[in-house]
C-alpha cells in the first residue's frame, strides 16, 4: 500500500492525523511529522528520513504537506527527488487526506498526485456555490 507522510507547521500533522482517526480509525502504512516552532529543517530533515525508512520500502511515498514553499514543503521535496516513486502534495486540507487515504489502495504515487489534485480542488467551495449547485441539479418545474 502507498505510504503517506504528513507534515506540516506547528501542530498541523497531528491535528489532522487525530481528526483522520476519529472519521476512519487507524492507517496502516501513515505517519504524521509535526514541524513546531521550537523545530529545525535539520530535526525535520531526520524525522522524514526516519519515517520513510520506517513505511514499507516496496511502496510509493507520498508527502502530504501545509503550506507551499515553507520548510515541511522545501524538505519533503528534496527527500522526493531522491527517491523515485516519491510525489509531493501541498496545500493539504481534511477532505483531500480523508479520500485519499481511503483511495490509495493500489494507486502508483503518480496516480495518487493526479486524483489528490483533482479531490483537492473539488473539495475547495462555498455556500453560495454549492447551494447554486443543488439549485441547478433540483430545478423547479413550470407550468400548469
Amino acid at each position: 500500500m502507498l505510504g503517506i507522510i504528513l507534515t506540516g507547521h506547528g501542530g498541523f500533522a497531528s491535528g489532522m492525523e487525530k481528526a483522520m482517526k476519529q472519521i476512519l480509525g487507524e492507517q496502516s502504512q501513515f505517519i504524521a511529522i509535526d514541524f513546531p516552532e521550537t523545530s529545525s529543517t535539520a530535526l525535520l530533515t531526520a524525522q522524514l528520513e526516519q519515517a520513510v525508512s520506517e513505511l514499507d520500502a516496496k511502496e510509493d511515498i507520498v508527502f502530504l504537506t501545509d503550506l507551499l514553499g515553507g520548510t515541511p514543503f522545501r524538505v519533503a521535496s528534496t527527500l522526493a527527488m531522491q527517491k523515485p516513486g516519491s510525489e509531493v502534495i501541498t496545500g493539504t486540507n481534511l477532505q483531500l487526506l480523508l479520500e485519499m487515504a481511503l483511495e490509495r489502495e493500489g494507486l502508483s504515487s503518480e496516480a495518487f498526485r493526479l486524483q489528490a489534485l483533482e479531490c483537492g480542488h473539488r473539495g475547495l467551495t462555498s455556500l453560495v456555490d454549492e447551494l447554486g449547485r443543488c439549485h441547478e441539479e433540483n430545478p423547479v418545474e413550470e407550468g400548469i
